[in-house]
């Protein structure tokens, strides 16, 4: 190869799951029937209303066209109506609020709106893998922030305090957060914004979560005063479904809204129109229709957690979100391996906890995006192999 890639590909790696899902893939053409329990993408459809507002809207002969950088006036309205009806929370449509080509696209842009080479940005740890790989490629030096059982997944802000804060510009949160699945509170976020007020931090919640087998809808921007340092981002992904859409959105102080718009107007020209629409009605979905969605979780999770009683892992039962988050037991020396150990011998994959940092060494992650045909063949098939060997190890 005679072009150099740039060096800031050198901070990151292939996403883990790119390369997971390619190793799958090779074992299905030879034959291997694999159960992926480790992928957070919904498999239930959106309503039916949502699909038929696409196909109405991409059937007209003028929908085709480049659309404005900052989404149609009804997308950004519905967007606030949402927030207003589930989060109590008042956003202008007109300048507090960017739809997004998914809330991953929002941590591009943030992080390239606000960090400079150099600068310092919190990261949890255990947290979403793309907040250290963007942070990386920007230019910003990660710095972790411990998350531990023992504190309940939650930061410490004292320990925080203690300690140099003068070059950090951005700290990310996810609350519910992924992949403990801990819920968030008012009291929590109020901390958190006190913290970012008195340090000039920009306060970044990751906000994807809510809907799913929770119904403690909470956002940063409730918090009194948030929009003088918070940003948040959601997703239609999780909520309504729509993983494979990439629709999300942005909202907060209409001045860091136009710094976010400054780098997603060079990057890309507008979502197609028809998704847009789609989305607006998706938005407008009623509550029975979240209630009818995680009835099926309910399901899915109980025979999950099965799944983590075969394992011998450790839960916590108030765990919210699309996953069911355990520690492993003790006498398995690498989570790493046991995983493997456990695809190979079985073709049922579930996520290593090491993936989203050094404090998730300990835990594994299983996804409920498979039927409850697909989690009782898995549980089938893990029963029978521990049964067979007396756990892996």
């Amino acid at each position: 190869m005679k072009v150099k890639p740039a060096i800031r590909t050198e901070s990151v790696q292939e996403y883990y799951f790119s390369q997971k899902l390619a190793q799958i893939d090779k074992m299905r053409r030879e034959g291997a029937n694999i159960i992926n329990l480790g992928i957070g993408s919904p498999d239930q459809p959106p309503s039916a209303k949502t699909v038929e507002a696409l196909i109405a809207e991409a059937q007209k002969p003028d929908s085709h066209g480049y659309q404005s950088y900052t989404g149609i006036p009804a997308l950004r309205k519905a967007f606030a109506e949402w927030y207003k009806k589930y989060f109590s929370v008042d956003l202008n449509p007109d300048n507090e609020i960017l739809p997004l080509m998914g809330s991953k696209e929002g941590i591009m842009h943030i992080s390239m709106a606000f960090i400079n080479p150099g600068d310092e940005v919190l990261v949890p740890d255990p947290g979403y893998p793309t907040y250290t790989s963007v942070t990386n490629l920007v230019g910003g030096i990660v710095r972790k922030y411990d998350l531990t059982e023992k504190t309940g997944w939650l930061p410490d802000l004292d320990a925080l305090e203690k300690s140099d804060l003068s070059k950090v510009k951005l700290m990310w949160i996810n609350y519910p957060h992924m992949p403990s699945g801990t819920r968030g509170s008012i009291a929590l976020f109020e901390r958190l914004v006190n913290f970012a007020g008195n340090h000039s931090i920009l306060l970044c919640n990751d906000n994807p979560y809510s809907f799913i087998l929770n119904k403690e809808y909470i956002s940063l921007l409730a918090v009194e005063g948030a929009k003088e340092t918070a940003l948040e981002l959601n997703s239609l992904s999780k909520s309504q479904n729509m993983a494979g859409w990439r629709i999300g959105m942005v909202a907060g102080h209409q001045e860091y809204i136009k710094s976010v718009l400054k780098v997603k107007s060079n990057m890309d020209s507008g979502m197609f129109l028809p998704m847009q629409s789609a989305a607006t009605e998706a938005l407008n979905n009623p509550e029975s229709w979240y209630n009818t969605v995680n009835e099926v979780y309910v399901r899915r999770r109980k025979i999950v957690e099965e799944i983590m009683d075969i394992l011998k892992c450790k839960y916590n039962k108030t765990q919210v979100g699309l996953f069911v988050w355990g520690a492993i037991p003790d006498e398995i020396k690498s989570c790493e391996e046991y995983v493997e150990n456990i695809l190979q011998k079985t073709h049922v994959f579930i996520t290593p906890g090491f993936i989203f940092g050094s404090n998730g060494e300990r835990y594994i992650r299983i996804s409920l995006c498979a039927t409850e045909s697909k989690l009782q063949e898995a549980k089938l098939r893990l029963r029978n192999i521990m049964n067979e060997v007396n756990g892996i190890q």
